[in-house]
């Protein structure tokens, strides 16, 4: 297991103008040196207080839901925000807190390259050798089907996360990184609260059920549009098809090929017209229902981000998405 480094990671006490897309003051309560993140995790403390940037100065900040003529939207909670800082084209419940599911992952992801490096090539490929962590026998649960003692980089691991959504993938970046799946969601809970997701609380790397693991609609906003400001990411999660190979515990060689659960981004799900799909993630649980976040792109190249929580299947899913999608072009 390699020492990695903090980089910055600060607990932010926020104060955001709720009355449209904008901020005036942060203030950042604690701030965090370089230091070395496993066994020293526990024992990170504040050493002086500074005034951050305007925080939101480029969000979209919304206090009350954001009708739109004919949105027919089911889920208990939806919502689209154009990342350029205007107001938010729709919104449903965006500060209800609910359980994501595997866009639990997408945390999951984001702690794993800021923290781990992994925007240099030599970091993806660190090998990580898949211990008894991985096996998940919860009914129902997704899975990429790695093995205690394959070795795989992190890069694959990253694609087993993000597109079959493999619970197993999740538990194994996260041991691997901070030794034990607490210690890795004490990560990822403290990156959630300097990006400004208040709202969400995480209790592991995967999204499998949990009452104390929670999140919003507008906080799953903050933290996607955070993790495309990733290239690493932003290419995983706009990839549609990827073959791992890699060694199993008896050196065996193995190959898998991992499939997009996004149906926008392989074609079984059509965009409406004007718009292309960049990524996004699904999750489903009983509790949680079905969920899924994307970024979409218009013609004039302008993102956005929408997200979907608590749909009652699959299919109303979709529905959902494409109605308050097409907000964005019509």
């Amino acid at each position: 297991m390699r020492y990695h480094k903090i980089l910055g990671v600060a607990g932010l006490t926020i104060s955001l103008a709720l009355t449209g897309c904008g901020q005036e003051d942060i203030i950042a309560d604690t701030a965090y040196p370089l230091q070395e993140h496993l066994e020293g995790l526990a024992l990170l403390t504040p050493v002086y207080e500074r005034r951050a940037d305007p925080f939101a100065s480029e969000l979209c900040v919304v206090s009350t839901d954001v009708p739109r003529l004919d949105s027919n939207v089911k889920a208990e909670s939806a919502a689209v925000f154009p990342l350029n800082g205007s107001s938010a084209i729709f919104a449903k419940n965006a500060f209800e807190r609910l359980y994501p599911a595997s866009i639990t992952k997408v945390m999951t992801a984001l702690v794993a390259i800021r923290y781990g490096n992994l925007s240099e090539v030599q970091n993806l490929q660190e090998k990580v050798t898949v211990g008894e962590e991985a096996v998940i026998t919860e009914s129902g649960a997704s899975l990429c089907h790695i093995n205690p003692g394959d070795t795989l980089t992190m890069e694959q691991l990253l694609y087993g996360l993000m597109l079959p959504s493999g619970n197993d993938a999740g538990a194994a970046i996260a041991v691997h990184m901070s030794g034990s799946i607490s210690d890795f969601a004490d990560l990822m809970n403290r990156e959630a609260r300097a990006i400004g997701a208040t709202d969400t609380h995480f209790v592991n790397p995967h999204g499998l059920h949990d009452e104390q693991h929670y999140t919003t609609a507008y906080d799953l906003y903050l933290i996607f549009q955070e993790a495309m400001k990733e290239p690493v990411f932003r290419q995983i999660v706009g990839t549609g098809t990827y073959k791992a190979d890699y060694v199993d515990a008896q050196g065996e060689a193995k190959s898998q090929i991992w499939n997009n659960s996004n149906q926008y981004l392989t074609g079984q799900q059509a965009m409406p017209e004007g718009l292309s799909m960049l990524g996004g993630k699904t999750g489903t649980t009983k509790a949680a229902g079905s969920c899924l976040i994307v970024e979409s792109k218009d013609e004039q190249g302008q993102e956005y981000i929408s997200v979907i929580l608590k749909s009652e299947n699959r299919q109303t899913l979709y529905q959902d998405m494409t109605n308050i999608i097409q907000k964005i072009v019509n």
